[in-house]
């Protein structure tokens, strides 16, 4: 068995607004879009590459200490939460605010050296935007 593609699928009651922030705020290219009977609509947004992280409570609780601060995660059995890489964490962390995201916390330096924003994404999911700093990079003021 060999897995081709990953889709995450977010619910959300304001599909409009969830689709304008991933859309234009993030930059996420409309792949395909359909609509059905009773308002039925789903956009398929591409991005070039994922991963799937699997973390344990005490990991999601370090990570929201390390980005937050505090803890940030909403609690439930199964709690998601996107990540995407980035050039510059500072400019889109600012770019999705001003496309209707809340930020959570500003560009934080973490211990595995990455700069890493959390933000609560039009539709009501947690969304980190991460800078992969490299071993000798330090983040600019």
């Amino acid at each position: 068995m060999t897995v081709s593609q990953l889709r995450v699928v977010v619910e959300t009651d304001d599909f409009d607004g969830a689709l304008r922030f991933y859309r234009d705020a993030l930059g996420l290219p409309v792949e395909a879009s359909y609509e059905g009977e009773g308002d039925a609509r789903v956009a398929i947004l591409s991005i070039p590459a994922a991963t799937l992280e699997i973390a344990n409570s005490a990991q999601v609780r370090m990570i929201d200490e390390v980005e937050v601060g505090r803890p940030a995660s909403r609690p439930s059995t199964l709690s998601v939460r996107v990540a995407f890489q980035v050039d510059d964490a500072a400019a889109v962390t600012n770019r999705l605010e001003e496309g209707g995201a809340v930020v959570v916390s500003s560009p934080t330096l973490t211990p595995w050296n990455s700069l890493n924003s959390r933000l609560e994404a039009p539709g009501g999911m947690q969304i980190t935007a991460f800078q992969e700093l490299g071993p000798d990079s330090s983040p600019a003021g």
